[in-house]
Protein backbone atom coordinates (compact mmCIF):
# COMPACT_ATOMS: atom_id res chain seq x y z
CA UNK A 1 0.00 0.00 0.00
CA UNK A 2 1.33 3.76 -0.48
CA UNK A 3 2.38 6.15 1.70
CA UNK A 4 -1.33 7.92 1.17
CA UNK A 5 -4.68 7.38 0.05
CA UNK A 6 -6.86 9.94 -1.47
CA UNK A 7 -10.92 9.14 -0.81
CA UNK A 8 -12.61 9.41 -3.92
CA UNK A 9 -16.42 10.87 -2.86
CA UNK A 10 -19.16 8.88 -4.13
CA UNK A 11 -21.52 9.71 -6.76
CA UNK A 12 -24.35 8.52 -5.19
CA UNK A 13 -25.50 7.22 -1.76
CA UNK A 14 -24.20 3.79 -1.27
CA UNK A 15 -26.34 1.08 -1.11
CA UNK A 16 -24.81 -2.19 0.06
CA UNK A 17 -24.13 -5.31 2.29
CA UNK A 18 -21.00 -5.79 3.78
CA UNK A 19 -19.85 -8.57 6.19
CA UNK A 20 -16.54 -6.85 7.98
CA UNK A 21 -13.86 -9.67 9.35
CA UNK A 22 -14.21 -11.21 12.53
CA UNK A 23 -13.70 -9.47 15.89
CA UNK A 24 -9.95 -8.55 17.13
CA UNK A 25 -11.52 -8.49 20.76
CA UNK A 26 -13.79 -11.86 20.59
CA UNK A 27 -10.50 -13.35 18.32
CA UNK A 28 -7.81 -12.76 21.04
CA UNK A 29 -10.28 -13.38 23.97
CA UNK A 30 -11.03 -16.94 22.40
CA UNK A 31 -6.97 -18.09 21.50
CA UNK A 32 -6.61 -16.96 25.14
CA UNK A 33 -9.19 -19.59 26.42
CA UNK A 34 -8.63 -21.84 23.93
CA UNK A 35 -4.57 -22.11 24.39
CA UNK A 36 -5.62 -22.94 28.37
CA UNK A 37 -8.33 -25.39 28.07
CA UNK A 38 -7.63 -28.72 27.92
CA UNK A 39 -8.48 -30.32 24.45
CA UNK A 40 -8.72 -29.10 21.23
CA UNK A 41 -10.58 -25.87 19.93
CA UNK A 42 -11.43 -24.26 16.79
CA UNK A 43 -12.12 -20.75 16.24
CA UNK A 44 -13.93 -20.40 12.99
CA UNK A 45 -14.91 -16.96 11.89
CA UNK A 46 -11.48 -15.24 13.05
CA UNK A 47 -9.74 -12.36 12.03
CA UNK A 48 -6.35 -12.37 10.30
CA UNK A 49 -4.57 -9.07 11.38
CA UNK A 50 -1.34 -8.04 12.98
CA UNK A 51 -2.80 -7.60 16.32
CA UNK A 52 -4.04 -11.90 16.13
CA UNK A 53 -0.91 -12.54 14.15
CA UNK A 54 1.37 -10.94 17.19
CA UNK A 55 -1.25 -13.40 19.83
CA UNK A 56 -0.55 -16.43 17.67
CA UNK A 57 3.44 -16.10 17.41
CA UNK A 58 3.50 -15.37 21.40
CA UNK A 59 1.27 -18.36 21.70
CA UNK A 60 3.38 -20.22 19.99
CA UNK A 61 6.53 -19.41 21.53
CA UNK A 62 4.85 -20.18 25.17
CA UNK A 63 4.29 -23.48 24.16
CA UNK A 64 1.10 -23.74 22.59
CA UNK A 65 0.22 -24.95 19.37
CA UNK A 66 -1.42 -22.95 17.09
CA UNK A 67 -2.03 -23.61 13.39
CA UNK A 68 -4.41 -21.52 10.86
CA UNK A 69 -6.65 -22.65 7.79
CA UNK A 70 -9.19 -20.56 5.22
CA UNK A 71 -7.01 -17.59 4.88
CA UNK A 72 -6.29 -17.41 8.91
CA UNK A 73 -9.66 -16.88 9.47
CA UNK A 74 -10.39 -20.66 11.54
CA UNK A 75 -7.48 -21.06 13.99
CA UNK A 76 -6.78 -24.77 15.36
CA UNK A 77 -5.53 -24.74 18.83
CA UNK A 78 -4.36 -27.48 21.21
CA UNK A 79 -4.90 -26.44 24.56
CA UNK A 80 -2.16 -26.58 26.95
CA UNK A 81 -4.37 -27.42 29.92
CA UNK A 82 -3.35 -24.50 32.06
CA UNK A 83 0.72 -25.60 31.84
CA UNK A 84 2.55 -23.52 29.89
CA UNK A 85 5.49 -25.61 28.70
CA UNK A 86 8.06 -22.80 27.77
CA UNK A 87 10.35 -21.79 30.53
CA UNK A 88 11.30 -18.46 28.74
CA UNK A 89 10.16 -16.79 26.20
CA UNK A 90 10.68 -13.13 24.71
CA UNK A 91 7.22 -12.11 23.06
CA UNK A 92 7.14 -9.22 20.74
CA UNK A 93 3.01 -7.83 20.54
CA UNK A 94 3.82 -4.59 18.54
CA UNK A 95 0.98 -2.60 19.22
CA UNK A 96 -1.63 -4.65 20.31
CA UNK A 97 -3.24 -3.43 23.67
CA UNK A 98 -4.80 -7.09 24.44
CA UNK A 99 -2.38 -9.18 23.52
CA UNK A 100 0.18 -7.00 26.19
CA UNK A 101 -2.39 -7.38 29.09
CA UNK A 102 -4.06 -10.79 28.11
CA UNK A 103 -0.32 -12.27 27.87
CA UNK A 104 1.06 -10.31 30.72
CA UNK A 105 -1.41 -12.23 33.06
CA UNK A 106 -1.60 -15.25 31.23
CA UNK A 107 2.25 -15.72 31.03
CA UNK A 108 1.84 -15.82 34.96
CA UNK A 109 0.65 -19.08 35.39
CA UNK A 110 3.66 -20.87 34.05
CA UNK A 111 7.15 -21.92 35.34
CA UNK A 112 10.01 -19.82 34.28
CA UNK A 113 10.99 -16.25 32.75
CA UNK A 114 9.24 -14.19 30.21
CA UNK A 115 9.45 -11.04 28.64
CA UNK A 116 6.60 -8.61 26.87
CA UNK A 117 7.41 -5.48 24.89
CA UNK A 118 6.19 -4.01 21.38
CA UNK A 119 6.88 -0.92 19.54
CA UNK A 120 7.65 2.50 21.16
CA UNK A 121 4.04 3.37 21.50
CA UNK A 122 3.52 0.40 23.52
CA UNK A 123 6.20 1.38 25.83
CA UNK A 124 4.33 4.65 26.13
CA UNK A 125 1.16 2.52 27.75
CA UNK A 126 1.39 2.12 31.35
CA UNK A 127 0.55 -1.84 32.46
CA UNK A 128 1.21 -0.99 36.60
CA UNK A 129 -2.28 -1.45 37.75
CA UNK A 130 -2.69 -5.40 35.86
CA UNK A 131 1.48 -5.80 37.46
CA UNK A 132 0.39 -4.72 40.61
CA UNK A 133 -2.80 -6.72 40.71
CA UNK A 134 -1.08 -9.96 39.43
CA UNK A 135 1.48 -9.66 42.15
CA UNK A 136 -1.11 -9.11 45.06
CA UNK A 137 -2.22 -12.65 43.86
CA UNK A 138 0.78 -14.04 44.39
CA UNK A 139 2.62 -13.43 40.87
CA UNK A 140 5.92 -11.91 40.29
CA UNK A 141 5.66 -8.97 37.31
CA UNK A 142 7.59 -6.12 36.66
CA UNK A 143 7.23 -3.53 34.54
CA UNK A 144 10.48 -2.11 32.89
CA UNK A 145 10.02 1.15 31.57
CA UNK A 146 9.50 4.14 33.07
CA UNK A 147 5.99 5.37 34.22
CA UNK A 148 5.05 1.57 34.82
CA UNK A 149 5.28 1.24 31.26
CA UNK A 150 6.80 -2.22 29.09
CA UNK A 151 8.88 -4.24 28.65
CA UNK A 152 7.17 -6.28 31.16
CA UNK A 153 9.05 -8.80 33.29
CA UNK A 154 7.37 -11.84 34.49
CA UNK A 155 9.09 -14.36 36.56
CA UNK A 156 6.27 -17.21 36.71
CA UNK A 157 5.24 -19.14 39.55
CA UNK A 158 2.02 -20.10 38.92
CA UNK A 159 -1.05 -17.52 40.54
CA UNK A 160 -1.62 -18.21 44.02
CA UNK A 161 -5.36 -16.88 44.08
CA UNK A 162 -6.84 -14.77 46.57
CA UNK A 163 -8.15 -10.88 46.39
CA UNK A 164 -6.99 -8.50 44.31
CA UNK A 165 -7.81 -4.66 43.17
CA UNK A 166 -7.87 -2.77 40.04
CA UNK A 167 -8.76 0.59 39.26
CA UNK A 168 -11.71 0.87 36.73
CA UNK A 169 -10.72 4.18 35.09
CA UNK A 170 -7.72 3.19 33.03
CA UNK A 171 -8.43 0.52 30.65
CA UNK A 172 -10.84 -2.85 31.06
CA UNK A 173 -8.23 -4.93 29.40
CA UNK A 174 -6.74 -5.16 32.84
CA UNK A 175 -9.00 -6.42 34.35
CA UNK A 176 -10.51 -9.08 31.10
CA UNK A 177 -6.93 -10.21 31.31
CA UNK A 178 -7.19 -11.26 35.14
CA UNK A 179 -10.05 -12.84 34.84
CA UNK A 180 -9.34 -14.81 31.96
CA UNK A 181 -5.92 -16.17 33.89
CA UNK A 182 -7.53 -16.31 37.26
CA UNK A 183 -9.51 -20.17 36.67
CA UNK A 184 -6.04 -21.66 36.58
CA UNK A 185 -5.34 -19.75 39.79
CA UNK A 186 -4.25 -22.20 42.98
CA UNK A 187 -7.44 -20.75 44.61
CA UNK A 188 -10.37 -18.74 43.78
CA UNK A 189 -9.67 -14.95 42.59
CA UNK A 190 -11.66 -11.79 43.71
CA UNK A 191 -10.62 -8.73 41.71
CA UNK A 192 -12.19 -5.59 43.54
CA UNK A 193 -12.81 -2.70 41.01
CA UNK A 194 -11.98 0.79 42.35
CA UNK A 195 -14.36 3.38 40.71
CA UNK A 196 -16.55 3.04 37.68
CA UNK A 197 -15.23 0.45 35.39
CA UNK A 198 -14.76 1.80 31.88
CA UNK A 199 -15.80 -0.16 28.83
CA UNK A 200 -18.38 -2.59 30.98
CA UNK A 201 -19.12 -4.12 27.31
CA UNK A 202 -15.60 -4.97 26.92
CA UNK A 203 -15.57 -7.26 30.34
CA UNK A 204 -19.37 -8.35 29.46
CA UNK A 205 -17.68 -9.64 26.65
CA UNK A 206 -14.71 -11.51 28.48
CA UNK A 207 -17.31 -13.00 30.94
CA UNK A 208 -19.32 -14.29 27.74
CA UNK A 209 -16.35 -15.43 25.75
CA UNK A 210 -14.92 -17.40 29.30
CA UNK A 211 -18.28 -18.65 29.68
CA UNK A 212 -18.50 -20.18 26.38
CA UNK A 213 -15.62 -22.62 27.32
CA UNK A 214 -16.38 -23.44 30.02
CA UNK A 215 -15.04 -20.91 33.25
CA UNK A 216 -17.56 -19.62 35.61
CA UNK A 217 -17.22 -15.37 36.86
CA UNK A 218 -19.44 -14.06 39.37
CA UNK A 219 -20.09 -10.46 39.13
CA UNK A 220 -21.36 -8.52 42.53
CA UNK A 221 -22.98 -5.34 42.07
CA UNK A 222 -22.59 -2.87 39.29
CA UNK A 223 -18.99 -4.69 38.56
CA UNK A 224 -17.60 -3.47 41.98
CA UNK A 225 -16.37 -6.86 42.34
CA UNK A 226 -15.79 -10.09 40.56
CA UNK A 227 -14.99 -13.58 41.68
CA UNK A 228 -13.66 -16.25 39.39
CA UNK A 229 -14.02 -19.94 40.43
CA UNK A 230 -10.78 -22.24 40.00
CA UNK A 231 -12.85 -25.09 39.47
CA UNK A 232 -14.68 -24.27 36.25
CA UNK A 233 -11.75 -24.35 34.13
CA UNK A 234 -11.95 -23.95 30.13
CA UNK A 235 -12.93 -27.22 27.82
CA UNK A 236 -11.62 -26.93 24.17
CA UNK A 237 -14.40 -26.26 21.50
CA UNK A 238 -15.98 -25.02 17.79
CA UNK A 239 -16.29 -21.85 18.97
CA UNK A 240 -18.06 -19.44 15.82
CA UNK A 241 -16.61 -15.76 16.11
CA UNK A 242 -18.61 -12.51 14.99
CA UNK A 243 -17.66 -9.67 12.37
CA UNK A 244 -16.04 -6.74 13.86
CA UNK A 245 -18.60 -4.35 15.75
CA UNK A 246 -16.26 -1.79 16.16
CA UNK A 247 -15.18 -2.17 11.76
CA UNK A 248 -18.71 -2.42 11.17
CA UNK A 249 -18.99 1.63 12.84
CA UNK A 250 -17.09 2.91 9.33
CA UNK A 251 -19.98 0.97 6.94
CA UNK A 252 -22.77 2.10 9.26
CA UNK A 253 -21.18 6.01 9.30
CA UNK A 254 -20.76 5.85 5.06
CA UNK A 255 -24.49 4.99 5.39
CA UNK A 256 -25.38 7.85 7.64
CA UNK A 257 -23.40 10.60 5.89
CA UNK A 258 -24.01 9.49 2.23
CA UNK A 259 -27.43 9.10 2.85
CA UNK A 260 -27.24 5.66 1.68
CA UNK A 261 -28.57 2.43 2.77
CA UNK A 262 -26.04 -0.10 4.63
CA UNK A 263 -26.55 -3.54 5.91
CA UNK A 264 -24.03 -5.61 7.81
CA UNK A 265 -24.49 -9.36 8.25
CA UNK A 266 -23.41 -11.06 10.60
CA UNK A 267 -24.36 -9.02 13.85
CA UNK A 268 -27.41 -8.09 15.72
CA UNK A 269 -28.52 -6.24 19.03
CA UNK A 270 -28.06 -9.03 20.55
CA UNK A 271 -23.96 -9.39 19.68
CA UNK A 272 -21.24 -10.24 22.03
CA UNK A 273 -19.80 -6.75 21.24
CA UNK A 274 -21.04 -3.81 22.90
CA UNK A 275 -20.24 -1.41 19.74
CA UNK A 276 -22.98 -2.22 18.43
CA UNK A 277 -24.99 0.43 20.07
CA UNK A 278 -23.12 2.65 17.39
CA UNK A 279 -25.97 2.17 15.82
CA UNK A 280 -27.91 3.85 18.70
CA UNK A 281 -26.13 7.18 18.20
CA UNK A 282 -26.62 7.51 14.70
CA UNK A 283 -29.93 6.99 15.24
CA UNK A 284 -30.29 10.12 17.95
CA UNK A 285 -28.56 11.82 15.13
CA UNK A 286 -31.69 11.02 12.57
CA UNK A 287 -30.41 7.67 10.49
CA UNK A 288 -33.02 5.19 10.50
CA UNK A 289 -31.91 1.62 12.44
CA UNK A 290 -33.18 -1.61 11.68
CA UNK A 291 -31.97 -4.95 13.57
CA UNK A 292 -32.68 -8.02 11.90
CA UNK A 293 -31.79 -11.76 13.80
CA UNK A 294 -28.86 -11.59 11.94
CA UNK A 295 -27.95 -8.20 10.22
CA UNK A 296 -28.58 -4.66 10.92
CA UNK A 297 -29.12 -1.70 8.40
CA UNK A 298 -28.52 2.06 8.38
CA UNK A 299 -30.15 4.56 6.16
CA UNK A 300 -28.94 8.33 5.92
CA UNK A 301 -31.21 10.86 6.99
CA UNK A 302 -30.61 14.58 7.70
CA UNK A 303 -28.60 14.44 10.59
CA UNK A 304 -28.71 16.42 14.13
CA UNK A 305 -26.10 16.98 16.44
CA UNK A 306 -26.20 15.27 19.76
CA UNK A 307 -24.89 14.62 23.32
CA UNK A 308 -23.43 11.50 24.10
CA UNK A 309 -21.56 9.51 27.13
CA UNK A 310 -19.22 6.95 25.16
CA UNK A 311 -17.60 5.29 27.84
CA UNK A 312 -18.62 1.90 26.72
CA UNK A 313 -18.38 1.98 22.92
CA UNK A 314 -15.37 3.99 22.82
CA UNK A 315 -13.58 2.54 20.16
CA UNK A 316 -16.40 4.19 17.66
CA UNK A 317 -15.68 7.52 19.13
CA UNK A 318 -13.73 8.76 16.10
CA UNK A 319 -16.25 7.06 13.90
CA UNK A 320 -18.86 9.02 15.42
CA UNK A 321 -16.59 12.62 15.62
CA UNK A 322 -16.82 11.99 11.81
CA UNK A 323 -20.36 11.64 11.21
CA UNK A 324 -20.42 14.88 13.34
CA UNK A 325 -18.67 16.45 11.22
CA UNK A 326 -22.56 16.27 8.19
CA UNK A 327 -24.63 17.46 11.32
CA UNK A 328 -26.21 20.31 11.82
CA UNK A 329 -25.36 21.56 15.58
CA UNK A 330 -22.82 20.45 18.07
CA UNK A 331 -21.60 16.94 18.67
CA UNK A 332 -20.50 16.81 22.26
CA UNK A 333 -18.99 13.10 22.94
CA UNK A 334 -18.60 12.74 27.23
CA UNK A 335 -16.79 10.26 29.70
CA UNK A 336 -14.22 9.31 27.39
CA UNK A 337 -11.03 9.88 28.84
CA UNK A 338 -9.60 6.42 29.15
CA UNK A 339 -9.20 7.09 25.13
CA UNK A 340 -5.91 9.20 25.54
CA UNK A 341 -4.03 5.62 26.42
CA UNK A 342 -4.88 3.82 23.41
CA UNK A 343 -2.29 4.05 20.32
CA UNK A 344 -2.49 7.10 20.56
CA UNK A 345 -4.22 10.15 22.23
CA UNK A 346 -7.51 9.64 20.37
CA UNK A 347 -9.10 12.87 22.00
CA UNK A 348 -6.44 14.86 21.35
CA UNK A 349 -5.78 13.55 17.65
CA UNK A 350 -9.28 13.57 17.05
CA UNK A 351 -9.60 17.18 17.56
CA UNK A 352 -6.52 17.63 15.64
CA UNK A 353 -7.71 16.28 12.17
CA UNK A 354 -11.12 17.49 12.82
CA UNK A 355 -9.95 21.26 12.75
CA UNK A 356 -8.09 20.75 9.17
CA UNK A 357 -11.23 19.79 7.58
CA UNK A 358 -12.69 22.98 9.06
CA UNK A 359 -14.53 22.15 12.61
CA UNK A 360 -14.18 24.16 15.69
CA UNK A 361 -13.01 21.95 18.53
CA UNK A 362 -13.91 22.26 21.82
CA UNK A 363 -11.47 19.13 24.01
CA UNK A 364 -11.95 18.70 27.29
CA UNK A 365 -9.91 16.26 29.50
CA UNK A 366 -12.41 13.28 29.09
CA UNK A 367 -14.29 14.29 25.60
CA UNK A 368 -14.84 16.72 22.85
CA UNK A 369 -17.42 19.28 21.31
CA UNK A 370 -17.23 19.27 18.22
CA UNK A 371 -19.07 22.17 15.81
CA UNK A 372 -19.36 21.15 12.08
CA UNK A 373 -17.80 23.80 9.61
CA UNK A 374 -20.24 25.58 7.80
CA UNK A 375 -20.81 24.94 4.58
CA UNK A 376 -19.09 21.45 4.95
CA UNK A 377 -15.94 19.97 5.65
CA UNK A 378 -13.05 20.77 3.24
CA UNK A 379 -10.17 18.49 1.74
CA UNK A 380 -7.07 18.06 4.38
CA UNK A 381 -4.13 15.55 4.69
CA UNK A 382 -5.20 13.57 7.78
CA UNK A 383 -2.24 12.06 9.90
CA UNK A 384 -3.21 8.43 11.33
CA UNK A 385 -0.82 8.36 14.31
CA UNK A 386 -0.24 5.19 13.70
CA UNK A 387 -3.51 4.47 14.81
CA UNK A 388 -5.74 2.07 12.85
CA UNK A 389 -8.77 3.72 13.66
CA UNK A 390 -7.62 7.35 12.98
CA UNK A 391 -7.07 6.26 9.27
CA UNK A 392 -10.66 4.35 8.71
CA UNK A 393 -12.53 7.12 10.39
CA UNK A 394 -11.33 9.42 8.97
CA UNK A 395 -11.99 7.72 5.15
CA UNK A 396 -15.82 8.13 5.93
CA UNK A 397 -15.36 11.56 5.50
CA UNK A 398 -14.06 11.30 1.90
CA UNK A 399 -16.72 9.77 0.23
CA UNK A 400 -18.80 13.16 0.84
CA UNK A 401 -15.44 15.88 0.77
CA UNK A 402 -13.09 15.78 -2.49
CA UNK A 403 -9.38 15.99 -1.54
CA UNK A 404 -9.35 14.08 1.75
CA UNK A 405 -6.16 12.05 2.05
CA UNK A 406 -5.38 9.70 4.53
CA UNK A 407 -1.82 9.01 5.42
CA UNK A 408 -0.05 5.72 6.48
CA UNK A 409 -3.27 3.75 5.37
CA UNK A 410 -1.29 0.54 6.30
CA UNK A 411 -1.81 1.20 9.74
CA UNK A 412 -5.25 -0.40 9.28
CA UNK A 413 -3.14 -3.44 9.05
CA UNK A 414 -3.50 -3.79 13.12
CA UNK A 415 -7.35 -4.67 12.48
CA UNK A 416 -8.59 -4.76 9.43
CA UNK A 417 -6.12 -5.11 6.61
CA UNK A 418 -8.08 -4.59 3.72
CA UNK A 419 -10.06 -1.77 4.58
CA UNK A 420 -9.24 0.50 2.17
CA UNK A 421 -10.33 -2.15 -0.76
CA UNK A 422 -13.90 -3.08 0.69
CA UNK A 423 -14.35 0.15 0.98
CA UNK A 424 -14.02 1.51 -2.63
CA UNK A 425 -16.19 -1.71 -3.49
CA UNK A 426 -18.51 -0.34 -0.97
CA UNK A 427 -18.50 2.79 -2.59
CA UNK A 428 -18.38 1.73 -6.20
CA UNK A 429 -20.38 -1.73 -6.14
Amino acid sequence: MTDAIEIQPVASPIQATVRPPGSKSITNRALVCAALAQGRSVLRGALDSEDTQVMIASLRRLGVAVTTDDGGRTLIVDGCNGDITAGEAELFVANSGTTMRFLTALATLGQGTFRLDGVHRMRERPIGDLANALNALGSDVTCLGPGNCPPVLVRARGLAGGDAGIRGDISSQFLSGLLMAAPYARSPVRVLVDGALVSVPYVSMTIRVMDAFGGRCQVEGQYAAIGVSHADRYRGRTYDIEPDASAASYFFAAAAVTGGRVTVDGLSRDALQGDVAFCDCLAQMGAKVWYGPNCITVEGRPLRGIDVDMNGISDTVQTLAVVALFAEGPTRVRNVGHIRHKETDRIAATACELRKLGAAVDESEDGLVIQPPPGGPRGAAIHTYNDHRMAMSFAIAGLRTPNVVIHDPSCTAKTYPDFFGDLQRLARP
